[in-house]
């Protein structure tokens, strides 16, 4: 028996108030580090914080270097490039990996994708050391690229498997129709399954993305003055002399932003890759 209207809409009431509870409360520590942001030291510190306190913007003038501190841009400039170059590298070798296991499936291929999975397994700090003793024996130690190659290698494997996932969905049609055309694979995996398949690619861009962006571990061992990231330049604001509290949410602020505005602009390919292949 199906359930009355009146049932259905206080059922959909209760789920749009769980909905709305659950990104309130998911949300509200991101609103709370802005507005600590916006306070000066002093009122940032009182136990319980007043949410009512002065408006300032001196915690932000202090992260852009004002009274001579470190100017943010470079490590800024390090992340974006880490950041950028990594999840490009990612997406060349992801897709052709992700059409060979899903289009073109190779011999044991569920073999292939959970042996991607289990690089995932070993926890980041037991790598740590032995990629620290060969980038010393290469003397690429404080550089960009070798935190470019570390961050392809360490986003691939989910990559691979997230768009094995997408390129399963493509119509196999279409390839075909390609082939008796005498398309060659570069020009199939560019003008056809890549525009298909978008907003796969976008969904795993943005996850590289993010990934990479915010990763620390490798970022605060392997670099140091010239190498170092936004993540790492932002531990700087705890100091021995104590916990700037203003400054540090000033800092996360901007150093949340790239991520934030990416999120936001690819909100909808996002969603739709996420979602590619849950409904038949």
């Amino acid at each position: 028996m199906s359930a009355s209207p009146s049932t259905a809409s206080r059922r959909g009431a209760v789920w749009t108030m769980l909905a709305w509870t659950a990104g309130v409360l998911f949300v509200l520590p991101v609103l709370w580090m802005v507005l600590t942001s916006l306070h000066s030291e002093q009122d940032a510190a009182t136990n319980p914080p007043s949410p009512g306190a002065a408006l300032t913007l001196q915690g932000y003038r202090e992260f852009f270097g004002a009274g001579g501190g470190l100017s943010p841009w470079p490590p800024l400039l390090n992340s974006l490039t880490a950041s950028v170059m990594s999840t490009l590298l990612v997406l060349a070798l992801a897709v052709p990996a992700a059409y060979a296991l899903s289009i073109k499936p190779v011999r044991k291929w569920s073999d292939v994708l959970f042996f991607f999975l289990s690089t995932k397994m070993l926890p980041a700090v037991a790598g740590l050391l032995p990629v620290y003793l060969i980038a010393e024996h290469l003397a690429v130690l404080d550089n960009v690229w070798l935190l470019v190659v570390l961050y392809t290698s360490m986003n691939l494997p989910i990559a691979v498997w997230m768009m094995r996932s997408f390129l399963s969905e493509v119509p196999v049609e279409i390839l075909e129709a390609s082939a008796i055309d005498g398309a060659r694979l570069p020009t199939t995996l560019l003008r056809i399954v890549a525009p298909v398949a978008m907003p796969g690619i976008a969904a795993t861009a943005l996850i590289s993305f993010i990934f990479s962006w915010n990763e620390l571990l490798f970022a605060r061992v392997l670099t140091g003055v010239v190498a170092g990231t936004a993540p790492v330049f932002l531990t700087s604001f705890v100091t021995s002399q104590g916990l700037f509290l203003a400054k540090v949410c000033a800092a996360a602020t901007c150093i949340s932003l790239p991520v934030l505005i990416a999120g936001f602009a690819a909100q909808d390919k996002l969603v739709q890759g996420l979602s590619l292949g849950a409904v038949k």
